[in-house]
């Protein structure tokens, strides 16, 4: 990984976790019913995850009480903005957005010395069926400051009530125990430590339930698609929803987001751009076996492209070049059927969203886009991170040089 670091393309928006800071993130961990990280320093994203404590805990969900309990932790002001790496649900990060938008400036005079839980409540208790994810509705956001700082706040208040009530003024007692709230947690007495829950309403959406699940909810009829083979399975035995529910691999699918204008593809425009080079070069790459040049260098010299394409088999190439090939048929012809030339996964790749999605829909079309089919790489990268970091470990090293400057350059 560590070309992409280099890149600034690898978890570049963490923020550092260390000294007092670690102690308050595992009051955090222990308030959530957690066990906390025995981990000195760390990172965490927007919404207090960590790709550390992930690692050290062996749980990427190390945050979640189950599936249907997400939760997050905010330790630092310096979370508004910050990306959410590994988001459970793809509202995540609009969600963590809000919440520093409404809640952003008591949030930073509140982790000058106390951290904040966040309590994702989606009024469900625990999955019970994969279909349960249409329930999703509203999530409340509740807010739970660590050491009582609310409570104490209370308690330091009836303290100085007493003190200014008749003689208690010269009460030596009742002194100390201002003295020794104050050393404690500050005076807590003109502090607005009010967090007021909020209402978040979600739409179509991805979450990393149930093995991965988009819901796709605003458009003809519901459409549920599942990544997981087995839950799809035990989904289509349910007859309690009147939604169309798929399996990410069936072809069927692309069928019906076509039929109801969720994605299209123009293959004669999209031909002619960066993205289609990109996934041709990429495609290219899968078949490129024990070359003589780097395969970086391939991919990116026209005449060596040239060269190695014309030493792939007959079979490999007219796959490689199976969109160019059934645009020159057509222009003889309109018999030619595109399944019967083009490759299946090569053509689902070169679709996009629709152009009349909303762009909060185009994104979450995208995502599904690029796990239908993961070729083109800059999308991949930008839509499916941890998918794309943990096939990049695998690459050629050439490959990745011309990965990362593909990315890097935005071609």
């Amino acid at each position: 990984m560590n070309k992409l670091k280099q890149a600034n393309l690898y978890r570049s928006e963490l923020i550092s976790v260390s000294g007092k800071l670690v102690e308050r993130y595992n009051k955090c961990l222990i308030k959530l019913g957690f066990t906390e990280t025995k981990l000195k320093t760390f990172y965490i994203d927007g919404i207090g995850w960590s790709p550390e404590i992930a690692e050290e805990k062996n749980d990427v969900n190390y945050l979640n009480n189950g599936e249907a309990n997400p939760h997050g932790i905010v330790i630092s002001p310096l979370q508004k903005g910050k990306p959410v790496y590994l988001p459970f649900h793809t509202f995540d990060r609009d969600m963590m957005k809000y919440v520093f938008k409404v809640q952003g400036e008591k949030i930073k005079d509140i982790t000058r010395d106390c951290a904040i839980c966040l309590d994702f409540d989606q009024g469900i208790d625990v999955f019970y069926e994969p279909l349960d994810v249409l329930k999703y509705n509203k999530v409340t956001v509740n807010f739970h400051l660590i050491d009582r700082l609310w409570y104490i706040q209370k308690e330091q208040l009836e303290l100085v009530d007493r003190f200014n009530t008749a003689n208690n003024f010269i009460n030596e007692n009742l002194h100390q125990e201002l003295l020794d709230s104050a050393k404690a947690y500050g005076d807590l007495r003109d502090r607005d430590l009010d967090l007021h829950q909020l209402q978040y309403t979600t739409d179509s959406f991805f979450t990393r339930s149930f093995g991965g699940v988009y819901l796709l909810r605003d458009f003809i009829k519901p459409i549920v698609v599942f990544k997981d083979e087995t839950w799809y399975r035990e989904a289509i035995k349910d007859t309690n929803y009147d939604v169309l529910i798929y399996h990410i691999s069936q072809p069927e699918l692309m069928e019906k987001l076509r039929d109801h204008l969720i994605i299209e593809c123009d293959l004669e425009h999209v031909v002619t751009t960066k993205r289609y080079d990109r996934i041709k070069k990429f495609e290219m790459a899968q078949h490129l076996k024990k070359t003589q040049h780097p395969v970086g260098e391939i991919l990116s010299d026209p005449l060596l492209f040239k060269s190695y394409l014309n030493k792939l088999d007959l079979k490999t190439r007219k796959k490689v070049m199976s969109v160019e090939i059934y645009l020159e048929k057509l222009e003889t012809s309109n018999e030619f059927k595109i399944h019967d030339i083009v490759d299946a996964k090569l053509y689902d790749a070169l679709h996009q969203p629709h152009s009349s999605l909303e762009a909060k829909h185009q994104d979450l079309i995208w995502k599904l886009l690029v796990n239908i089919s993961e070729k083109d790489i800059l999308f991949w990268y930008w839509y499916d991170k941890e998918s794309f970091y943990n096939n990049f470990k695998t690459w050629d090293d050439s490959l990745k040089d011309w990965v990362v400057n593909t990315i890097s350059n935005n071609i």
